[in-house]
């Protein structure tokens, strides 16, 4: 297990250098600059700032500088946010995204995997029927519909939480954003946890538990659940994921100084080292979290080790 741990390290680091090499390339073939947009600028500051940040170089020297700077750490300085780098932008704004994913999929881990044992247990009954429907419900309402309403509930009528902002120590402003990331990922884990529980409690083990008088929730417990959840962990992935890009619409419309609102702005200016800084560290999160998944599913299943 641990050489297969360093093995996929190690295999993450072309993988980021090629999601590097296309995105800079990609984002340098857009027309225009990072300074394009101030009319208040004369041609000849202009170009004393494409000096000053290199960018009246050929591309291929740019590119080569700027992964001269990643092997050092530097993400090189934000065009916009001319008093802060990329790397003091990321600091600022991961610790904020990353508490809200980390709370919504630890929600929308917990819940759909309850909601879905349950659902299983009591197979077309009512509470079965409105697990299906939240599921439905979670996948069909898209984030910047939720959210909306939801303070407009909770924030406008109520006055129970806040609509937007955001003060430091205070989980009031997480409530309503979280509920509107966990929601899609709670839905697919509730549904894949309802359909592999099935499964499982139709197995031959399983029923030889029944048959031996062990109670429901020990079977549930100690010989369902486990072989139960492989589908759901091989999900997450694909659900931080979801969560993250969820997050980049979330954030804006929360006010939530998070590093999605950063990604959003420097594309919207071209901030090019900002939009490149956001892309690794989205890409670097989603590799670590395919290795995690990995991992737990090897310490679920004992064959995808010997596979492994």
């Amino acid at each position: 297990m641990l050489r297969y741990f360093i093995l996929r390290l190690l295999a993450a680091v072309p993988t980021l250098l090629a999601i590097v090499t296309i995105s800079f390339f990609l984002i340098h073939a857009v027309p225009g600059g990072p300074f394009d947009q101030e009319q208040t600028l004369s041609t000849q500051v202009t170009r004393n700032l494409d000096a000053e940040y290199g960018l009246n170089q050929p591309v291929w020297v740019q590119y080569t500088r700027y992964l001269a700077g990643l092997m050092h750490g530097d993400f090189g300085p934000s065009f916009r946010y001319q008093d802060f780098s990329v790397g003091e932008l990321i600091r600022q704004g991961l610790p904020v995204s990353m508490t809200l994913g980390a709370i919504a999929m630890s929600l929308a881990l917990l819940a759909g995997v309850g909601i879905g044992i349950a659902a299983a247990l009591h197979r077309q009954r009512l509470l079965d029927h409105a697990a299906i429907a939240l599921a439905i419900a979670g996948v069909a309402i898209p984030s910047f519909v939720l959210l909306p309403a939801l303070d407009l509930f909770f924030g406008v009528y109520l006055r129970w939480l806040p609509v937007a902002g955001w003060e430091p120590g205070s989980p009031r402003y997480f409530v309503l954003p979280v509920i509107t990331l966990c929601l899609p990922p709670l839905a697919f884990i509730a549904r894949l946890t309802r359909a592999s529980m099935i499964e499982v409690m139709q197995s031959g083990y399983v029923r030889t538990a029944f048959a031996k008088g062990l109670p429901l929730r020990t079977i549930v417990l100690r010989h369902a659940l486990r072989p139960a959840l492989v589908p759901v962990v091989s999900y997450l992935a694909p659900a931080v994921a979801m969560t993250m890009t969820g997050s980049l619409v979330v954030e804006k419309i929360a006010g939530l100084p998070g590093i999605g609102r950063y990604l959003v702005q420097g594309a919207l200016n071209r901030d090019y080292t900002l939009v490149l800084g956001m892309v690794i560290v989205y890409s670097a999160l989603l590799i670590l979290m395919g290795l995690l998944v990995d991992l737990t599913l090897g310490a679920l299943d004992p064959r995808v080790r010997l596979a492994g």
